[in-house]
């Protein structure tokens, strides 16, 4: 009874939420301790594995693999502020130009897409819907544990990663003004922010509605689309490799992270949600006929 309690219990889901991140932000600074004289990016590398295995021993110890979803968002503001932090010596008037404003637009992103997941999550009982599918439909051969360390945990883990490198040279390179090409980025990163925020505060407006169970949202962004808060994260990791090309073309392979991305979205994360969605809104597969998946047009009048 007292561990359906807690389960209920969204302050005591913060809680631990809370607590299991201080202890991977402990685990991280042991490694960059361990690792003296390394390259930052490497050292960040490690870093970000180190807090990743805590944030699964935590979610292990609980039984909630959705203990995980705030590290999307938590970790690439903390690592770009901590790249910043190297490359000024934490002197705040070193901050200008590009780094400043790629400081600015991740932090911007990061905290409301924190404060989206923590809007929407219900405590320890409540896990997101796609690790219980997860659990239950993997080969029973595969121990739960596995998946959740290497599927939902390290791969995003890595995926993110892949998606900052970009970052680094637009926080540390010198050289390069700030030009048209970072102004661009500025749109694109700001754009996608905004575009990501109005798509899920109109789903979760729809949501809130008792009257649209079972209906299809068509209005706002998602008519044009029908999965516009992903097209707006993915332009959120476009935006940061343009920043990166802006300040030391040399790092073009960089594009390795939003190109991943966009395979994430468009060959799991599109799928997924559109199988959840015919099994549960009758008109969705009428939807899916007129409304393309990320790309935004005119919805087709058959």
């Amino acid at each position: 009874m007292a561990a359906d309690r807690v389960g209920r219990n969204p302050v005591a889901g913060f809680t631990v939420v809370a607590a299991s991140y201080v202890v991977a932000a402990v685990a991280a600074g042991i490694v960059v301790a361990a690792l003296p004289g390394r390259h930052p990016l490497l050292v960040t590398l490690g870093a970000d594995l180190a807090a990743t295995v805590v944030v699964f021993a935590a979610s292990t110890l609980v039984a909630n693999a959705s203990l995980y979803d705030p590290y999307w968002s938590v970790a690439p503001a903390v690592i770009v502020v901590a790249w910043v932090v190297w490359r000024t010596g934490a002197d705040p008037g070193a901050l200008a130009g590009r780094p400043a404003a790629v400081v600015l637009l991740v932090l911007a992103w990061a905290v409301r897409l924190t404060a989206n997941w923590a809007s929407s999550w219900r405590g320890l009982g409540h896990e997101d819907w796609r690790y219980v599918q997860l659990r239950e439909q993997r080969p029973r051969a595969l121990p739960w544990w596995l998946v959740n360390l290497t599927g939902i945990q390290l791969m995003p883990t890595l995926v993110v990663f892949a998606g900052l490198l970009a970052a680094w040279p637009a926080v540390t390179a010198t050289g390069r003004p700030f030009g048209l090409l970072d102004l661009a980025a500025t749109v694109v990163t700001g754009g996608a922010i905004v575009v990501e925020a109005v798509a899920d505060r109109q789903v979760r407006r729809f949501a809130r509605d008792p009257g649209n169970r079972g209906r299809t949202l068509e209005h706002g962004l998602w008519r044009y689309a029908r999965h516009p808060n992903y097209l707006g994260e993915i332009g959120f990791w476009w935006g940061l490799w343009l920043f990166g090309l802006a300040a030391d073309p040399s790092w073009w392979w960089t594009v390795l992270g939003p190109v991943v991305m966009v395979l994430l979205f468009t060959f799991v994360s599109v799928p997924l949600m559109d199988r959840r969605s015919l099994r549960r809104r009758p008109a969705y597969a009428d939807y899916m006929r007129r409304v393309p998946a990320l790309l935004p047009r005119r919805p087709r009048p058959w």
